[in-house]
């Protein structure tokens, strides 16, 4: 696999890392561009796929730079994006192009959210389980909540009977009954952690994930690559879950569409 990783920061470093240990790193780490125009098509020649994780502002400059360079796939994990969509979108179709967008690209993080939406389902239909969602994230980290706590709640949202809304952050008084309510915790160091809880009177039961560091999310995003580079995809975006369903049909001999999914980029207003 030829790469090149779109920014420098803690997360395309991480893919950086995770590329080199498997015998090949990428072609090159972008950070900022050198002018206000972006980074030259030129400095995207001679790739397989682009790892886009800078910052926001920079997602359709890059991918836009990237088709002109000729690179047909990519891996887009920067959020805060969602205005562009659009016209990235519109972009790849016409290059025939295909991205795998997600705000999480951890396979835990993946299951984890499924196993969210079974909790919701098992637990909707009583009413004195009460879901809510915890996320805690480093100090430093400016969104909140996080990508992957929107996407949780979205999730856990559409399949819920009675929840339809998440509560509005450092609103007065208590959430409505229709609100999930969403605590955003940002201290120390850590990488992340995100609890999703049903309580009840007499009990409560908690699914916890916690990330160590971010080696999960970066395999995650090879994983996605891989999948992209495997066989040919529809133009446009895709969705982890995609992937995540291709992996599942392989093993279990089931099959797999590797369709195209409508919702790719629904949870990119937050940086994960």
């Amino acid at each position: 696999m030829l790469s090149i990783v779109a920014g420098d920061g803690e997360m395309g470093r991480a893919v950086a890392a995770a590329l080199a240990g498997r015998g090949m790193p990428p072609r090159a780490i972008l950070g900022m561009p050198e002018t206000d125009a972006g980074h030259s098509p030129a400095r995207f020649a001679d790739a397989d796929v682009l790892f886009e994780f800078s910052v926001g502002e920079a997602v359709l400059s890059n991918v836009g730079a990237a088709l002109q360079g000729g690179i047909r796939r990519f891996v887009i994990g920067t959020t805060n994006w969602a205005s562009d969509r659009g016209t990235a979108e519109t972009l790849l179709v016409n290059h025939d192009a295909a991205a795998v967008a997600a705000p999480n690209f951890s396979l835990g993080v993946m299951l984890f959210a499924r196993l969210v939406e079974d909790a919701a389902r098992l637990f909707g239909p009583f009413a004195e389980y009460d879901p809510y969602l915890v996320e805690w994230h480093r100090r430093t980290k400016a969104d909140r909540p996080s990508g992957t706590a929107i996407d949780l709640s979205r999730r856990l949202i559409a399949v819920h009977p009675r929840k339809r809304r998440v509560a509005q952050p450092m609103a007065h008084g208590a959430p409505a009954p229709e609100e999930l309510d969403v605590a955003v915790i940002r201290a120390g160091s850590a990488p992340g952690m995100h609890l999703v809880g049903f309580d009840a009177p007499g009990e409560s039961l908690e699914m916890r994930l916690t990330a160590r560091d971010r080696s999960a999310y970066a395999a995650g995003a090879i994983t996605a690559a891989e999948w992209l580079l495997a066989e040919p995809r529809a133009p446009g975006f895709h969705s982890f879950d995609d992937v995540v369903d291709s992996i599942i049909a392989t093993a279990t001999g089931s099959g797999s569409n590797g369709g195209q999914s409508t919702d790719a980029t629904d949870s990119m207003t937050s940086r994960t």
